[in-house]
């Protein structure tokens, strides 16, 4: 519902909750509402009327109909979140966008569709919003033109700057945007903090009231925060294109998250690897996007529940992409694989295991046995290739293998047992090949990339991931990014990109104790708001803190076998590592657990869950449930109802920590009983621990 201060517009079709599986664009919203100024905020409700995101003009807190500053505010059931927050773009070499405009007129419109995604945590999905365009037009002579455009769904809000193209203004180069997050309270953070913007998106999330972070903390994105007794909220963007990355810093302003952009990095050769720190008043002129009018940022997204889980359940991020650009996606297909890299390359019975076709084919067949869709070769085996003195590159030829590796019989070897291989490559290596070293692997039957250490996140890179992920469809080849920025939803405009890192994820188990129970339940309500991680779950080698030791050939990971089993449920992955070596898996009743769980689902509900405490989510396939719960390093005891069961009675396969698991986290148990929708499963989490459970419906 699109309202205005001191009138309502009855717009029926705003108020129908209804599915309807049709796109709705009634003709009656799209009346434009002009007039010298707005008499009072543009107020725009979701479908269930309990968000609502404002736009006016204003001085201080007070709307000012004639013309101010910019700003919104965003209220749920009745409570402020946000107060009146600050809009703008700050120029180079023109004064900021937004400080003293006026709103000239509005349009309205909704959307209520459902679209079916290649790969997912839901399939269908409904898109159903309401939506309001917002034009301005600055105060001062040159009368420049700044459009907003805003949705309300009914799990949170978003919105973005759109600068039209106009006599005056044929490109932009912004420093930076003015948009401020005010909340009503010292709302409770678990940032991220990030040393600058070139970066791999890999650390530990912290817990700090708005109040605690110091304006030298760049805040990466997605943010989680409690609004004490109002709301959860979910601060990220979705489909950043030929734009660049938002984070947040601290502001001077009470309460007060400031948007920071990724500055751009003009040169492609920069050692990223040696990050330099964020420095707020350095970094405040350098420039960010430099684009021709129509200038679109990212949508600024705010979802919003009264329970954390509920946002870890929004397709928010996916919807406010655009549809798939690929045409036939027939040919993506979702899975786990099989991987060399984390283990170390270990194969039982191979003489001289390594980076050589007797190790591969090794994986290959493990893969082929659990009836795995891939086999992920990692690094070191393309051949090398001279650099130039003094040159950043890697050195690696993207279109050759070494004299040890046969890619054209491994691929007829995988594909003789039903398995695919994906291939490793360093973003620098591809940079320079792309074309050459996609068209070699169509030729060669690869099923997908993985390209790994971009580690920026400005507009340049932005931009690059778009080429690469196109570039790869139209080779038919699915990419896995590594090294990266968040997930932006990308994927549903571009199906074949399954899954990225961004996050500190099992590989650190290798050379550090970093990776705790605590941080996988984090991961859960964090990081995984944005969309897909590659955290490259499976690690059976399960210790204890006290015995945990960090070490890069055949690691520990901390935490039961229960545990980590039950993260192929808890984390979203549509391309899902099996990371340890393949004899780990051999005999472990746990392994049963792995072939059967899918890598992409047709729904997700959360069904209890405390960060960074435990979380327990359900995931559907078909018309089998699987759930996975987790906890931190407390044990606990978790009542789990089963009634979002269909009718009729399920058999439940049920992988738990065993009565030892808190001294011997792989002593596990496994039970298998009959169960229907008033269940109440009684899981007990050791510490550390958790359950995995399949739910089978009984024919």
């Amino acid at each position: 519902m699109l309202r205005k201060i001191g009138s309502i517009i009855p717009f029926a079709a705003f108020a129908d909750a209804t599915w309807k599986p049709l796109k709705v664009l009634a003709p009656a919203l799209l009346a434009v509402h002009t007039a010298a100024a707005q008499t009072g905020p543009v107020v725009l409700q979701s479908p269930d009327q309990a968000l609502e995101i404002s736009i006016a003009t204003v001085r201080g807190d007070a709307v000012q109909p004639a013309g101010g500053q910019l700003a919104y505010r965003v209220t749920f059931r009745g409570q402020p979140v946000l107060e009146w927050s600050n809009l703008g773009l700050v120029m180079d070499g023109s004064p900021a966008l937004g400080p003293a405009v006026r709103i000239e007129s509005s349009q309205a419109s909704s959307q209520n569709e459902t679209w079916t995604p290649v790969a997912g945590k839901a399939s269908p999905i409904r898109n159903h919003y309401n939506a309001v365009t917002v034009q301005t037009v600055e105060m001062a002579a040159n009368g420049r033109r700044l459009n907003m455009e805003a949705r309300a769904y009914d799990d949170g809000v978003a919105f973005r700057y759109v600068v039209p193209d106009q006599p005056m203004v044929h490109e932009v180069r912004i420093l930076n945007e003015s948009t401020q997050f005010r909340f009503s309270k010292d709302a409770n953070t678990f940032p991220l903090i990030s040393r600058g913007f070139e970066t791999s998106n890999e650390d530990d999330y912290h817990e700090l009231a708005i109040s605690g972070l110091h304006p030298e903390y760049l805040v990466n994105l997605p943010l989680l925060l409690e609004v004490p007794g109002i709301a959860w909220v979910g601060l990220t963007e979705a489909d950043i294109e030929d734009y660049s990355n938002l984070y947040v810093t601290a502001s001077a302003v009470s309460r007060t998250l400031a948007a920071r952009l990724a500055t751009r990095v003009e040169d492609v050769n920069t050692n990223t690897n040696i990050a330099p720190s964020f420095d707020p008043k350095a970094d405040a002129s350098k420039v960010s996007v430099i684009a021709r009018t129509p200038v679109r940022s990212a949508w600024r997204v705010l979802m919003i529940a009264d329970q954390p889980g509920r946002l870890v359940e929004s397709n928010m991020v996916a919807n406010l992409n655009p549809s798939s650009a690929i045409g036939d996606d027939s040919w993506v297909k979702p899975g786990k694989t099989a991987w060399d890299w984390w283990n170390g390359s270990q194969a039982k019975g191979v003489g001289n295991p390594g980076m050589n076709n007797e190790t591969m084919k090794y994986y290959i067949d493990f893969a082929a046995r659990n009836k795995f869709e891939f086999m992920l070769i990692d690094a070191g085996w393309a051949a090398g290739l001279a650099a130039a003195p003094g040159s950043s590159r890697r050195g690696a030829d993207l279109t050759k293998s070494i004299p040890a590796i046969d890619m054209p019989m491994l691929v007829e070897y995988a594909k003789s047992k039903n398995v695919r291989l994906w291939l490793w490559a360093h973003f620098r290596d591809m940079y320079d090949q792309m074309d050459d070293a996609f068209g070699q692997y169509q030729k060669w039957g690869i099923a997908g990339v993985k390209i790994d250490f971009m580690d920026r996140s400005d507009q340049w890179m932005v931009n690059w991931y778009r080429t690469a992920a196109k570039k790869a469809a139209e080779h038919h080849l699915m990419v896995d990014f590594h090294g990266a920025f968040k997930p932006d939803g990308m994927g549903r405009t571009y199906p074949n990109v399954l899954t990225r890192e961004g996050v500190m994820g099992a590989e650190y188990n290798k050379w550090s104790a970093r990776i705790t129970p605590r941080h996988n339940v984090m991961l859960a309500f964090t990081r995984m708001l944005a969309g897909p991680m590659d955290y490259t779950p499976g690690g059976f080698d399960n210790a204890t803190r006290e015995n945990f030791v960090a070490r890069n050939r055949a690691p520990m990971v901390m935490g039961t076998r229960a545990h980590h089993t039950a993260l192929y449920v808890v984390f979203e992955s549509e391309l899902q590592m099996v990371s340890d070596s393949p004899d780990a898996y051999d005999g472990q009743k746990e392994t049963e657990f792995l072939k059967a769980v899918p890598s992409s689902w047709d729904e997700t509900r959360v069904l209890n869950g405390v960060p960074p405490k435990y979380i327990t989510i359900a995931r559907r396939k078909g018309p089998e449930w699987f759930v996975g719960s987790i906890t931190n390093w407390d044990a606990r005891d978790l009542d789990v109802p089963l009634n979002f069961l269909g009718s009729g009675s399920y058999d439940a396969e049920i992988y738990a920590d065993g009565p030892n698991a808190a001294a011997q986290p792989k002593d596990s148990g496994f039970e298998k009983r009959r169960v229907n929708a008033q269940t109440v499963l009684k899981l007990k989490l050791a510490p550390g621990g958790g359950s995995a459970i399949r739910l089978v419906p009984v024919r």
